[in-house]
């Protein structure tokens, strides 16, 4: 707990020092605990009292590190940690207050772990706040999720049954780069070997996972978040291109690498090259951009553009409307 300053405590906190920074020296791990070397020296043996093997190394180079056979001991949260894990799963996932759910059933048994004083804050807050769902994330199977994240880890092909939004099961091999996150949906990176080229698939409709014996080497310099971010702007329905007035180092800034590609047509102007399925959703990130544009390309987007204009247009009313007290002087 915050301001526990028992010798447990203390050893506990030299530990997470230890493991943080193996070869840490006894100076060292005296000044981050704000004690004398020969107390930080006593919170080692601590440690080594309850056969946790802290190994050490005399020397200009040596100094404390954790050896092979670590048991961890219990966790230690203070309450703002603890309160701030609640929250952090709470926000994240609709059934964190379902004990049947797995994420539900984790988070109770690290309440239950919890110090007295510190778990009846985080209960009362896992009780009584109510999370809205997020309509649009799609939480994905927590065990098909871990397989794959194992298989990014061990760089091991995996066999993948997938099931596409339009009800289309097929089964592939893929060389699985990376899981990526992205406004609630969970993405996985990969090379697919069905169709030669890389890939991104939702793991919410990856029906089963199963580890390969083969091995594989991932991309050098692998930018999995813009990667993730390229491969949603392209290969969807309608074809989009649109000119947009302003220098590209400045757009950059402000427009989505989801919805297209930037080019330079020439010094003060840039031209976004996408596609999309969703012409209105399209339509409402351009109205975002802090610069004109004209839509060159994408008949479907340009209809919707209007429509969309034209219900702002309307919804604002008359521009000078003297019947309103709120534009009256």
């Amino acid at each position: 707990m915050a301001g526990d300053t028992s010798p447990t405590a203390r050893a506990l906190l030299a530990l997470e020092l230890i493991q943080g920074s193996p070869g840490i020296s006894a100076d060292r791990l005296a000044y981050k605990l704000g004690v004398s070397e020969r107390a930080a020296r006593r919170y080692v043996a601590i440690l080594r009292e309850a056969d946790i093997p802290i190994e050490s190394e005399r020397g200009p180079y040596g100094g404390y590190r954790v050896g092979r056979g670590l048991r961890l001991p219990p966790l230690v949260f203070s309450a703002t940690e603890a309160l701030g894990l609640v929250m952090a799963v709470l926000d994240g996932h609709r059934d964190a207050g379902d004990p049947t759910d797995p994420v539900g059933s984790g988070l109770g048994k690290i309440v239950r772990a919890l110090p007295e004083p510190v778990a009846a804050q985080a209960e009362m807050v896992r009780q009584r706040a109510a999370a809205a769902t997020d309509r649009s994330a799609a939480r994905p199977d927590p065990t098909t999720t871990s397989t794959l994240v194992q298989a990014c880890v061990d760089q091991r092909r995996v066999r993948i049954d997938y099931r596409t939004e339009a009800g289309t099961e097929w089964v592939a091999e893929v060389d699985p780069w990376a899981v990526v996150v992205r406004h609630g949906r969970w993405y996985l990176m990969c090379h697919s070997h069905t169709v030669d080229a890389q890939r991104a698939y939702r793991i919410d409709r990856v029906r089963a996972a199963e580890l390969l014996d083969t091995s594989f080497v991932p991309p050098p310099d692998l930018d999995a978040v813009a990667m993730l971010e390229d491969h949603l702007a392209v290969g969807w329905e309608y074809d989009v291109e649109v000119v947009i007035d302003g220098p590209i180092d400045r757009l950059q800034r402000c427009v989505p690498r989801s919805i297209g590609r930037l080019e330079a047509v020439d010094a003060e102007t840039t031209r976004l090259v996408g596609s999309t399925s969703n012409p209105w959703f399209y339509a409402e990130q351009l109205a975002t951009i802090p610069a004109d544009y004209r839509i060159v390309h994408g008949p479907e987007l340009r209809a919707t553009a209007r429509a969309l204009g034209q219900r702002l247009l309307d919804a604002a009313g008359p521009a000078d409307d003297e019947s309103d007290p709120q534009c009256q002087a």
